[in-house]
C-alpha cells in the first residue's frame, strides 16, 4: 500500500544512500582505462581534445583542485556529484508530469541503470557531466511544454539552449536534445515556429560550441574525421547490431530494460495514458529517434552500448507511469529486484577486481590476461612501486643512464602508465606510435621535451595487451634488451605480467604527430 504521502524525503535517503555506497567504493577500485585516458585532458587544458569536447576535463579540474589532489576518490567525485543532481532532476521531472510517485519510481530506476547509476554515474567519463545537463535540459523543456506562461519566457528559453549548449560541450551526441524536441514541435508545437525564443535557444547552443570548432578548424577538424571513420562501413554486420542490443541489455540493467520495453508496447495500446496526451509523444521524441539512429549504424558499423544510454531517460518515465497508475505500492517489488541485481553485480564485480585468483581472460603466454576486464580496475598501483625501484636499482648499477624516459604506442595503458606510474616518480611519458593509438599523447608530447639522441627509455607492456616491442620502437633505439617480468598478484594467483624492455641509446628521434 501507499505509504508515504510526500516522496521528498525517501527520494533525499536515494540520493544519500547512493552517495555513501559511491563514496565507500571510490577508492577501493584503480581507475579504469578511459578514466586514466581522461586524466590527460586535465593535464594539458584545451578548448577541445582528439575525441571528446573539454566539459570532463574540466570536472576534473574542479574536484581535484586543479590536480593538486589526484586520486580515485577526487577523479570520480564529480562524477558522484553530477549523478546526485541528475537524480534530484528525474524526482522533479517525475513530479511536473505527474506526480511525486512517478518522479520517485522514475528515480530508482534511474538508479538502478547500470549506465546512468553506475557507469555516468560513478565512473568519470564524458558522460559523467552530461548527465545534469542532459536532465536538467529535459526539465526545462517539461516546464515549456506543460506551463502555458513559459512559452514566451525569455529566461527559460535561453537556459534550454545553454544547458543544451553545455550537455554539447560533454558530448557533442547532446543535440540529439534539440533533434527530438524539434520533431516534439514539428508534431505537437508547431506554433512555436513563430516564436523568436526558439531560435535565439538554438543560436545560444551553437554558441556554445565555438570552442569545439575553433579547435577543429586549427587541427583540420581531426575530431570528425576520427570519428566518422567508425561508422563509415557499408555492409550489413548482424553480429554488431546484436551486441548493441545486448550491450543495452546489459547496460541499462536487465531488468530496467524489460521494464522499459514493456512499457513502451502497453503505452503503445493504450493500456496506460498520461493527463496530457502531448506529454508520451514528447517522452518518445526524446527516445526513440536517438535509439533508431544508433539501432542504424549498428547494423553497418560496431558500437558500443553506452553512445544510446542517454535515450532510455525519458522511457523510465513510461515505466513509472505505467505502475503509477496501477496500485499505489511505496516500492515496487520488481524495483527492488533491480536495485537488487545492481548491488549484486557491484558486490560481485568489486571481490573480483579485489581478490580473485584468476584472470578471466585469456590464458595464452602471449596473451596472458586479455579480454579480463578485472585487470582495468587494477594492479597498477603495485606497478608504479615495483617500477619505481626497478628503476632506481638500475640507476644505482648503471644499467641505465639518468633521465631515462618511458614510452606508450597506445592510449591504452598509456593512461594506466600515465597516472600510476610517471606520475608518481615524475618520470616523462612519450608517445612514439600513430596518431589514431595515441590519441591525446600526441597533443602531450607537444608540452613535454622530446625524446634526445643517445638518451634510455623503459616500455612497459602488459601481457594482456600484447606489443612487439622491436617493431614499435626498434628504429630508435641502438639495443632493446630483454625484459624483465613483474607479476600482478591477487588472491595468490598471478593474473597477469607486466614485461619491463630497456631501450638503450636512442639513435633517431620521432617526427612529431602534431605541428
Amino acid at each position: 500500500m501507499l505509504l508515504v504521502k510526500s516522496y521528498t524525503r525517501p527520494v533525499l535517503f536515494l540520493l544519500g544512500f547512493n552517495i555513501i555506497i559511491k563514496l565507500l567504493l571510490a577508492p577501493l577500485l584503480e581507475l579504469g582505462n578511459d578514466e586514466v585516458y581522461y586524466w590527460t585532458y586535465l593535464l594539458r587544458p584545451d578548448w577541445n581534445y582528439f575525441d571528446h569536447p573539454p566539459m570532463v576535463g574540466w570536472l576534473m579540474r574542479i574536484f581535484t583542485l586543479n590536480g593538486f589532489w589526484a586520486s580515485e576518490m577526487s577523479l570520480r567525485l564529480g562524477s558522484i556529484v553530477a549523478s546526485t543532481i541528475s537524480i534530484w532532476f528525474i524526482f522533479k521531472i517525475g513530479k511536473l508530469l505527474s506526480s511525486e510517485r512517478m518522479g520517485w519510481y522514475a528515480a530508482i530506476l534511474y538508479s538502478a541503470s547500470i549506465y546512468t547509476g553506475f557507469i555516468a554515474g560513478f565512473f568519470i567519463l564524458p558522460d559523467s557531466p552530461q548527465m545534469p545537463f542532459w536532465t536538467g535540459a529535459l526539465y526545462i523543456m517539461g516546464h515549456l511544454m506543460l506551463r502555458k506562461s513559459d512559452e514566451n519566457n525569455w529566461g527559460i528559453w535561453i537556459l534550454l539552449g545553454f544547458v543544451i549548449g553545455l550537455a554539447a560541450l560533454c558530448k557533442v551526441h547532446a543535440l540529439f536534445l534539440w533533434a527530438g524536441f524539434g520533431l516534439f514541435i514539428l508534431l505537437q508545437k508547431r506554433q512555436w515556429l513563430t516564436n523568436p525564443r526558439l531560435y535565439i535557444s538554438t543560436f545560444i547552443t551553437i554558441l556554445c560550441l565555438a570552442p569545439i570548432l575553433y579547435w577543429n578548424i586549427q587541427y583540420d577538424f581531426i575530431t570528425y574525421r576520427f570519428h566518422s571513420e567508425r561508422v563509415t562501413n557499408t555492409g550489413v554486420q548482424i553480429d554488431s547490431f546484436v551486441q548493441e542490443i545486448v550491450g543495452e541489455f546489459a547496460y541499462q540493467n536487465p531488468i530496467v530494460f524489460i521494464l522499459v520495453w514493456i512499457a513502451v508496447i502497453l503505452f503503445a495500446m493504450r493500456k496506460f495514458r498520461f493527463r496530457q496526451n502531448r506529454i508520451g509523444i514528447w517522452l518518445l521524441c526524446m527516445s526513440l529517434p536517438m535509439l533508431l539512429i544508433f539501432w542504424g549504424i549498428a547494423l553497418f558499423n560496431p558500437t558500443l552500448p553506452h553512445w544510446s544510454g542517454p535515450a532510455y531517460i525519458p522511457l523510465y518515465f513510461l515505466v513509472a507511469a505505467w505502475f503509477e497508475q496501477g496500485k499505489p505500492i511505496f516500492f515496487p517489488f520488481v524495483f527492488k529486484m533491480a536495485i537488487a541485481l545492481v548491488a549484486t553485480v557491484l558486490i560481485v564485480a568489486a571481490v573480483a577486481v579485489k581478490f580473485s585468483p584468476v584472470n578471466f581472460g585469456s590464458k595464452s603466454p602471449e596473451s596472458y590476461g586479455e579480454y579480463c576486464p578485472t585487470l582495468d580496475l587494477s594492479g597498477w598501483k603495485k606497478l608504479g612501486e615495483n617500477f619505481k625501484t626497478m628503476v632506481a636499482e638500475d640507476i644505482e648499477n648503471g644499467e641505465m643512464k639518468e633521465g631515462a624516459v618511458l614510452l606508450t604506442n597506445k592510449w591504452f595503458p598509456g593512461g594506466h602508465i600515465e597516472f600510476y606510474v610517471a606520475k608518481p616518480m615524475g618520470m616523462p611519458l612519450i608517445g612514439i606510435g600513430e596518431l589514431q593509438d595515441l590519441h591525446q599523447f600526441a597533443w602531450l608530447n607537444k608540452e613535454r621535451s622530446p625524446l634526445q639522441l643517445g638518451q634510455d627509455a623503459y616500455a612497459i607492456v602488459p601481457s594482456n595487451l600484447p606489443l612487439n616491442v622491436a617493431v614499435a620502437y626498434g628504429d630508435f633505439f641502438k639495443a632493446i634488451e630483454k625484459p624483465e617480468k613483474l607479476l600482478q598478484q591477487r588472491g595468490g594467483g598471478v593474473v597477469r605480467y607486466f614485461y619491463v624492455y630497456k631501450l638503450k641509446d636512442c639513435r633517431k628521434i620521432p617526427a612529431p604527430l602534431i605541428h
